[in-house]
């Protein structure tokens, strides 16, 4: 539960005042169906006892309500305390509830140092997963201290806030664990800086979109299988990634430009992608892509989704044709991380309150440079150099990493006459929601 008490210059972050913690308290606890007027009820009749509400939560699953209301005990001794019992006692029976009262002292204990949010994706999120994860917490000598589900399509997302461990510390004490379960996990330090990232920006290829648009370029070259061969080496890291764009590029020699128009018309957008961008736009964040692939389809991308940003290689076109060479210079590796800096220079945003978004091993450089890098679906090498990695097909699971639930992405579509997506399998394929 969330203390209510304020903290003063002389009082120790955390820590409630002498006068809350001396004070003795009653833990009001209800649970039982829902329904509309059962916190104004159980308020009404503490009301009636002069009592102080210190704390107050309230959680409702599949039509159960939990609701606590720490409060100060009655001024007038014994006696009215018993009184306030019987009285909410006899309210909850008349509501068809169950009470439960317990007697102490002050507010919460004083939460330790080191407080972090994680957030847990799975389909299905198994308890088998979820009980070694919470027991990990527990040996690393962390405590959770809420948890709320984010999410319950297309995956399962709940978010533990942790106090009492490292945030680097949990998170290598949790990512293998998750790994070995099949689910994802991320463990992101909390405190004002989660909330202030404003600039996102995103790998293109496998990434915002399903597919690697210089194979798309090589199916209608007739030079698929090559070009496969060489972008998988540079993905992987075995090949200098300049090396091999222009090894691929050359291979398109001679095809006519108009082949643009049939490419972008075959990219197919990530699920969850225009998801993600309308809902990050939204929020004020500004959102860019940087791509070893081509602008002749990454301005188009710039436009359909409403970008500020966009910055990729170009093939160079003469006389209608391709000439099998790439103009200006490459955009590799170090040149995504560069890339990154620029813009959030030009949109006023410190690197810290960045996220990049990649699949391979030439966006490890940008994942590394922002203040938070997730890997998404990518490669075991970018996994584990990442903060954090996403391996479910759905792009808008990123949204949950930032502490935003789905309930509320729908609730702000709702509001702007958006159409909703339809809950769908895992093995589905929503496109471009």
């Amino acid at each position: 539960m969330i203390s209510a008490a304020h903290t003063t210059p002389s009082q120790a972050p955390g820590t409630a005042p002498a006068a809350v913690a001396d004070t003795p308290t009653l833990l009001v606890k209800i649970f039982g169906k829902d329904r509309p007027g059962l916190t104004a009820g159980l308020l009404e009749t503490l009301a009636a006892f002069a009592a102080d509400v210190v704390d107050l939560e309230q959680v409702v699953t599949r039509g159960r309500i939990t609701l606590c209301a720490l409060v100060t005990t009655p001024a007038h001794g014994q006696e009215s305390e018993g009184e306030l019992r019987a009285t909410v006692h006899g309210w909850a029976e008349a509501m068809q509830l169950q009470a439960e009262i317990i007697s102490g002292v002050g507010d919460n204990r004083p939460r330790a140092a080191g407080r972090s949010h994680v957030t847990v994706l799975g389909h299905p999120l198994s308890a088998e997963a979820t009980s070694v994860i919470a027991a990990r917490i527990a040996g690393a000598g962390g405590n959770i201290d809420r948890i709320r589900r984010l999410a319950k399509y297309p995956v399962t997302a709940v978010e533990f806030d942790v106090s009492g461990v490292d945030s680097g510390l949990l998170r290598t004490e949790l990512a293998p664990q998750a790994a070995q379960r099949g689910v994802d996990i991320a463990v992101v330090a909390a405190g004002l800086q989660r909330r202030a990232r404003r600039l996102v920006v995103m790998d293109v290829d496998s990434t915002l979109i399903q597919d690697e648009v210089i194979e798309l370029f090589a199916a209608h070259a007739g030079c698929e299988q090559q070009v496969a061969e060489v972008t998988e080496a540079a993905m992987r890291g075995e090949l200098d990634f300049e090396q091999s764009l222009h090894a691929r590029v050359a291979l398109l020699a001679g095809l006519e430009e108009s082949v643009v128009e049939k490419v972008r018309a075959e990219v197919r957008l990530t699920p969850g992608a225009r998801t993600l961008v309308r809902t990050l736009k939204r929020l004020g964040f500004q959102v860019g892509v940087v791509s070893g692939g081509f602008t002749q389809v990454t301005d188009a991308l710039r436009e359909e989704l409403g970008l500020d940003f966009a910055s990729a290689n170009t093939l160079e076109v003469v006389d209608g044709r391709f000439t099998g060479r790439v103009t200006g210079g490459v955009v590799d590796r170090a040149g995504k991380a560069t890339l990154l800096r620029r813009f959030a220079a030009e949109a006023g945003v410190p690197l810290s309150q960045t996220v990049a978004i990649g699949d391979g091993a030439n966006d490890l450089d940008m994942l590394n440079a922002a203040g938070l890098g997730v890997a998404f679906n990518a490669k075991p090498l970018v996994r584990t150099a990442a903060d954090t990695a996403v391996n479910v097909p759905f792009l808008d699971t990123v949204l949950y990493l930032l502490g935003i639930s789905r309930e509320e992405v729908e609730a702000a579509d709702a509001e702007a006459d958006a159409p909703l997506p339809a809950e769908q399998p895992l093995d589905g394929t929503p496109s471009g929601v």
